[in-house]
């Protein structure tokens, strides 16, 4: 099973929300810089990203406010559980994403943790404009009715 495209990226934390609340425009891969009891927590799968978000910090790009739990077999060498990460981003990567939210008003909203295929930490990265209350509404509307759609037609035969 090594070679299932399917199982090649194991996600350890997902912001469902985002999509939700947020239009996306364009996505990167980043990697994600972390101390060795930050990447054992977050084998263990229970990192949240629920209230994160990414942003530059003089020139670089951070991510800030993603929870990582304590190690709990680590001891004193923990780690700190909301400390700004530094994301690993090719210069031109920067400076767009940096562009974006300084001129256009975008934000950079983390969409997944996960461990790929060489067993890398990285980051999925949405560059996106929030969205209007009414466009919610309007997605909700959507996918209630694909799945009241989906429910006639499965009924139906």
């Amino acid at each position: 099973m090594k070679n299932d495209p399917k199982n090649t990226n194991r996600v350890v934390a997902d912001n469902r929300k985002a999509r939700f609340n947020y239009e996306i425009m364009d996505t990167y891969e980043a990697g994600i810089s972390l101390t060795g009891t930050e990447v054992k927590s977050l084998r263990e799968g229970k990192a949240t990203i629920g209230e994160a978000y990414a942003g530059p910090s003089g020139d670089e790009i951070f991510l800030f406010n993603a929870y990582i739990p304590e190690y709990l077999q680590a001891n004193r060498f923990n780690h700190e559980t909301r400390r700004p990460r530094r994301l690993l981003l090719h210069k031109r990567q920067i400076n767009k994403l940096i562009g974006a939210t300084q001129r256009e008003g975008f934000t950079v909203i983390p969409l997944k943790i996960y461990f790929n295929d060489r067993g890398r930490a990285k980051v999925e990265l949405g560059l996106g404009r929030g969205k209007k209350l009414h466009d919610k509404r309007e997605a909700e509307k959507e996918r209630s009715w694909n799945r009241e759609k989906a429910r006639l037609m499965r009924d139906k035969g």
